[in-house]
């Protein structure tokens, strides 16, 4: 169930990724593993967008809970020229990001696995269509 709606989410795949989308509110939810995923099918290193999702420190609980595990997630911000709220998962299981902040992520982490990243997830959501 979606953390920000709780309607049902669904999987959209590619190349063998799978990632929760919710169609009612837009958000999408990554499993943990999943970005280093998305960079290792282009041979790249994990880089600074994963560290910044799995290590920013926390700030404080929020309202919604994991569709994992049922567990209210943290929220933490990331990014440099504008600050994202984001939410995880405090048992690793994933994190959560409202509809238009995977867009925002994106272009807050530009090079490297950033790029893989923000390819796969436009043809992931042009795949949707």
């Amino acid at each position: 169930m979606c953390p920000h709606c709780g309607e049902p989410m669904i999987i959209l795949e590619l190349e063998g990724i799978e990632i929760d989308f919710c169609v009612s509110c837009g958000g999408t939810w990554l499993d943990t593993g999943e970005l280093e995923l998305i960079a290792e099918l282009e041979n790249v290193e994990t880089g600074r967008l994963t560290i910044a999702l799995y290590e920013s420190p926390t700030q404080e609980r929020s309202e919604r809970r994991c569709p994992r595990c049922r567990t209210k997630m943290d929220q933490f911000q990331i990014g440099k020229q504008t600050s994202i709220e984001l939410e995880r998962c405090p048992n690793g299981h994933g994190t959560w990001l409202d509809k238009g902040e995977t867009e925002a992520v994106i272009a807050s982490f530009k090079e490297g696995e950033e790029g893989i990243v923000a390819g796969f997830f436009a043809d992931l959501y042009k795949a949707r269509k």
